[in-house]
């Protein structure tokens, strides 16, 4: 086990941290069978997030489902909250789900979304929510890497004022699914959705059931859920989480960086369907009895003073979205945010993806009237909490603008170069890798061990890697610079190349693509596809729309290139590999700093596709 050296100047949380216990090499063993547990205890997260505040203070606001429509909140105390999520439980356990069952959740941010995770908790199933943006083919494809036996979903969603048609989308995926018995539909609106054989009408069935569910007994390594996120292979790959390392680490975190008191009112503006909503929607909050937020709408719904209209009505003391939500904002200029009163905001919080300097000033300064601390929170879908954040620290320390700085406790940074060496000192960059276990930490990809210890513990033995770099500035704080694989960030939502790659190929016309991350001003990073086009190919522009159209059907409209570049060929080196870097170059003006291309099979090739990209910008520039 290797244990780097303390770096640089942590003096200011040092009253914060107790010794660390001696670490357990980070060397993550396959998870133990059945028979390898102590003995179990009453299923932790349902019972800790709900149970226990239930009997302390029933009536006490759990949830405040911020619902589509402007100006309507719906609030859900921790005991209606309990009997929602039994009745749910005992209505799952009806159709046969049982402990160990996989059960997708697929629905828009409602309490009854919440309700369907907490059920499969105190049932001892185990939840895989997809985000309800995901096509047909992304549900049923993580549908079958987990064997799910049920799916969860509403008829209709509603979005920005309007309709998504979430139970077409799950008819259209489970067509593809054997191992689906029943689908579940809650009512989110009016409307009337096609019901067939396995279809279950879920709150008339839960009205048939008592509002009382025995929790199943779990043992703290047992599985609490999965979540699927992007890989740099293209097979996106579902992330295990546990029961009691998890609960802790979301809880602990959640008190501990956003100062988090109670009887406030903590807003997560994030979906339920990514990490940031399992963990600071749900379990974190509830786990520590708060009051949470669901915010189900837009911040541009019904217009840009969405966020600070909610802030002022439901009076919200805390505040966590994402920079692009930001950068978004910011070009709507100060008047939406000061046209509402957000005295009552103590901690902003930034997540999904570094945020720039012009962003985090206008959040500070405008948003959050230069009064508030702003915590830009580094963590992963696999770290399950945040890992580095300017907060827990010595009351009054310095928050270093658009930086993640100080390694929350028991989290153990380490920058490596590419010999697998640590860095020390300060005033470095590095690959970003932690040096010792924590409880959030994933414990398996589901169904691919091998696949885990790869992708994590290979590259630097000893280490858990994060794909990210930093940089250690000369204080010891730290600050992300990005991701180092073939992963890009689109509106804080992990996307491997990969994935729309695969997807662009399958067009008859396209034999090959090469996809790179480029800077968006608003998304902080867009999907700039380069395409080669069989000879024959007549319809450029036809064949670019059914690419758009292609990755929209079969990961999500998000995922959508924005740029759809035609070049002869790729570069590619004498084996065959296509360098993108030198691709990302000439799209981001780098072109002067190239490298070196001397392994590339055909050197003259960076000619050819920088004259394509200087035509086709001309051309953007033009049509503008």
């Amino acid at each position: 086990m290797h244990k780097p050296q303390s770096h640089g100047t942590q003096s200011e949380t040092s009253t914060l941290r107790s010794p660390s216990p001696a670490a357990a090499p980070l060397c993550p063993e396959a998870p133990p069978s059945p028979r390898q547990l102590p003995t179990p205890r009453p299923g932790e997260p349902c019972v800790n997030c709900l149970d226990q505040h239930v009997h302390q203070s029933p009536d006490r606001v759990a949830l405040i489902w911020e619902k589509d429509e402007p100006g309507t909140e719906v609030k859900i105390t921790y005991r209606e909250l309990l009997d929602m999520t039994c009745r749910l439980a005992n209505t799952l356990k009806k159709y046969g789900v049982q402990k160990g069952d996989r059960v997708a959740i697929y629905m828009s941010v409602t309490p009854l979304a919440v309700a369907a995770m907490l059920a499969c908790a105190r049932i001892g199933a185990i939840h895989t929510v997809v985000f309800a943006g995901f096509s047909a083919e992304s549900l049923a494809g993580r549908i079958i890497d987990s064997g799910c036996k049920a799916v969860i979903t509403n008829n209709q969603g509603l979005r920005g004022g309007r309709a998504v048609e979430l139970k077409k989308t799950v008819d259209e995926a489970v067509k593809n699914c054997p191992s689906i018995k029943h689908v579940f539909v809650a009512q989110r609106t009016d409307s009337t959705v096609h019901m067939g054989n396995r279809d279950i009408p879920l709150e008339e069935e839960m009205a048939k059931e008592a509002p009382v569910c025995a929790p199943e007994s779990m043992d703290s390594e047992d599985i609490l859920f999965m979540l699927y996120t992007s890989g740099s292979t293209g097979k996106p790959k579902g992330i295990v989480h546990t029961q009691a390392g998890y609960l802790l680490y979301a809880a602990v975190t959640h008190k501990h960086v956003f100062d988090y008191q109670q009887g406030d009112v903590f807003g997560c503006v994030a979906d339920i369907g990514w990490i940031t909503g399992h963990s600071y929607v749900v379990y974190g909050p509830l786990c520590n009895g708060g009051t949470s937020v669901l915010f189900e709408s837009t911040p541009l719904y019904p217009d840009p003073g969405r966020y600070w209209e909610t802030v002022q009505r439901l009076k919200i003391n805390q505040f966590y979205g994402a920079p692009t939500a930001v950068r978004l904002l910011l070009k709507y200029g100060d008047k939406w945010v000061k046209k509402y009163d957000r005295s009552s905001l103590k901690t902003l919080g930034s997540v999904g993806e570094p945020i720039n300097h012009e962003a985090w000033q206008w959040f500070y300064n405008v948003v959050g009237d230069s009064r508030c601390t702003l915590v830009d929170t580094w963590w992963q879908t696999e770290t399950g909490g945040i890992c580095i954040a300017p907060r827990p620290s010595e009351e009054g320390a310095d928050v270093i603008p658009a930086m993640a700085m100080r390694p929350f406790f028991g989290i153990i940074p380490a920058l490596m170069d590419e010999n697998g060496r640590v860095i020390e000192g300060n005033d470095v960059s590095g690959a970003l890798c932690i040096a010792q276990p924590w409880p959030g930490l994933a414990r398996t990809i589901y169904g691919d061990h091998q696949r885990f210890i790869d992708t994590y513990f290979k590259m630097y033995p000893g280490y858990y890697f994060t794909g990210d770099g930093a940089y250690r500035s000369s204080e010891g704080y730290y600050q992300i610079t990005g991701r180092m694989d073939d992963v890009i960030n689109i509106s804080g939502h992990r996307l491997g190349t990969a994935e729309i790659e695969d997807a662009m190929d399958e067009h008859p016309a396209v034999p090959e693509t090469a996809v790179i991350g480029y800077p968006h001003e608003i998304k902080g990073e867009g999907a700039f596809a380069f395409i080669v086009l069989k000879e024959d190919t007549a319809h450029t522009e036809r064949v670019k729309e059914e690419l758009r159209s292609i990755v929209a059907s079969k990961i999500a409209k998000y995922a959508v290139p924005d740029h759809v570049l035609v070049v002869k060929r790729l570069p590619k080196t004498r084996s065959g590999k296509i360098m993108r870097r030198v691709l990302k170059k000439i799209v981001t003006d780098q072109c002067n700093d190239l490298g070196d291309v001397t392994t590339l099979d055909d050197p003259s090739i960076v000619t050819e596709i920088l004259d394509a990209y200087q035509k086709y910008k001309t051309q953007q520039s033009a049509s503008s």
